[in-house]
């Protein structure tokens, strides 16, 4: 995306980013393209100042927030939440001083707080993998579940799949957090294979812990395991469905390119074109072997 410089306002203006650091592969990404919308933006708009922030905790983004709100006078914020309950009063606090808030990829407990929110449809990445990890087993059989942050995406996703999965045969026999992380995925899975004889399929609700399924699986030498999925369509994880692999031949999207559009929307509230408000939830379509390629990029960070 681009503006012209030239319909940019004379005024200065302060928009905060406040993003995760880089703790896996998906935040990875994000930090990537918030730098970049930073770089285009403050290019175009000599007026606009971006200030980015990243932390590497929930208590250190809020302790970010009330530094950045101190110190400057806020046009907007950007935000995506470490997790939804912290981060809510913390926002709140600065929407009252007439800050306009966008919230990205992790809600805040209290929507009302937000005057835009930018994501992925993230019930339907739990369902689009249910209903085909259901069509495949035949509605039938055993599977351990690995869940994320505690935040409202975590919620909706866990929400989607598992709606779709009551509606089948299929037990799900555990379903633990691992924070989004490889190593606790992999220490999480190798609980889970030691507790249960036969487990069908594994959902990992997100790339970075498939990883970490995957090799305490294979270290393991468990072949009961017919499906190992996850989602957000990590390149290392595209690749697989691309070679057809055939424990993990699907994933779903999940952007983390969705900051920068998420920046760009929001500069757009002050560069006089018409402001935008509401929500914004991005598709979820099946990535399988026949489209991958569209959702491959070599040179991302994710």
């Amino acid at each position: 995306m681009s503006f012209g410089a030239a319909s940019a306002q004379e005024s200065d203006i302060t928009i905060a980013v406040s993003i995760p650091a880089a703790t896996h592969g998906w935040t990875g990404g994000v930090v990537y393209h918030a730098e970049q919308a930073e770089k285009e933006i403050e290019a175009a708009f000599p007026n606009i100042d971006i200030v980015l922030s990243t932390a590497s905790s929930a208590t250190a983004q809020v302790s970010s927030l009330e530094d950045l709100s101190a110190t400057r006078d806020l046009d907007a914020l950007v935000i995506l939440p470490f997790t939804s309950e912290e981060l809510t009063g913390p926002v709140e606090q600065v929407k009252s001083n007439g800050t306009f808030i966008t919230v990205v990829d992790r809600g805040l407990s209290d929507t009302s707080v937000q005057d835009l929110y930018v994501a992925g449809d993230n019930i339907a990445v739990g369902a689009n993998t249910a209903h085909w990890l259901a069509d495949q087993l035949g509605g039938e059989g055993e599977i351990v579940v690995l869940r994320g942050i505690p935040t409202v995406i975590d919620d909706e996703r866990i929400q989607g799949f598992s709606e779709v999965i009551a509606e089948t045969d299929i037990e799900i026999l555990d379903i633990q957090y691992a924070n989004w992380n490889q190593d606790e995925a992999f220490t999480l899975m190798q609980d889970y294979l030691a507790k249960y004889p036969n487990i069908d399929a594994v959902w990992a609700n997100d790339d970075d812990m498939l990883l970490g399924v995957i090799e305490a699986v294979d270290q393991a030498e468990r072949d009961d395991i017919k499906f190992a999925l996850g989602g957000n369509g990590m390149k290392e994880v595209i690749e697989l469905v691309m070679a057809e692999d055939e424990r993990t031949p699907i994933s779903t999207p999940y952007p983390p390119s969705m900051i920068k559009s998420a920046i760009y929307m929001t500069v757009g509230q002050f560069n006089g074109q018409a402001p935008m408000r509401g929500s914004f939830l991005l598709d979820a379509p099946l990535i399988t072997p026949e489209n991958a390629e569209q959702f491959y990029f070599p040179d991302s960070p994710f």
